[in-house]
C-alpha cells in the first residue's frame, strides 16, 4: 500500500506523513513545478505544470489497494475504478457509493456559476483544528480497515 497525495495546496500533507510513519507506509507526494515541497520522510514527485498534469500523473501511479488522498472528486472517482481507495482533506471517505453523487453535485455548481456571474458562492470555510483531527480519524480507520 502506497500512500500518494495531491499535494498542490494540500493541508493534510503532514498529518498524513504521521500517520504513515507509525504504519510504516511510503508516501508519494505529488505537486507541480508551481509548488516547492519538502518533505523528511516522502518522496516528492514533482510533475510539470500543466492543466491537470498533477492528476494525471497521480492516477497512473496508483495501483489497487493504494490510498489517495486529493480533494479533487474526479481524481477520486479514477482512482475508485483503478481499485485504489480515497480520501478527501476533509475526512471523507470516497466510495463507489458516493461518488457519483458528488460529481454530481458538482457538476451542478459549476453550472450555477456559469449561469449567473452574480451570485458568486463563498469559498471554503477556514480550516480549524477540529477538521485536522476528523481527517486523521478517518485516514486511520482507512489504513487499518485496509491493511
Amino acid at each position: 500500500m502506497i500512500i500518494y497525495v495531491d499535494a498542490d495546496a494540500c493541508p493534510v500533507t503532514r498529518i498524513v506523513e504521521k500517520v504513515a510513519k507509525e504504519y510504516n507506509l511510503k508516501v508519494i507526494l505529488l505537486c507541480d513545478t508551481n509548488h516547492v515541497l519538502n518533505s523528511d520522510y516522502s518522496e516528492v514527485c514533482v510533475i510539470g505544470a500543466g492543466s491537470d498534469a498533477v492528476d494525471i500523473a497521480l492516477i497512473n501511479k496508483c495501483r489497487c489497494g493504494d490510498i489517495v488522498v486529493t480533494q479533487d472528486y474526479g481524481v477520486a472517482a479514477l482512482a475508485l475504478g483503478k481499485g485504489a481507495l480515497a480520501i478527501h482533506q476533509s475526512g471523507k471517505i470516497f466510495t463507489d457509493d458516493n461518488i457519483d453523487g458528488l460529481l454530481m453535485d458538482r457538476h451542478l455548481s459549476k453550472k450555477a456559476r456559469m449561469s449567473n456571474s452574480k451570485h458568486h458562492l463563498k469559498g471554503p470555510k477556514k480550516r480549524t483544528k477540529e477538521d485536522d483531527i476528523h481527517f486523521e480519524n478517518s485516514f486511520r480507520k482507512l489504513i487499518t480497515a485496509n491493511i
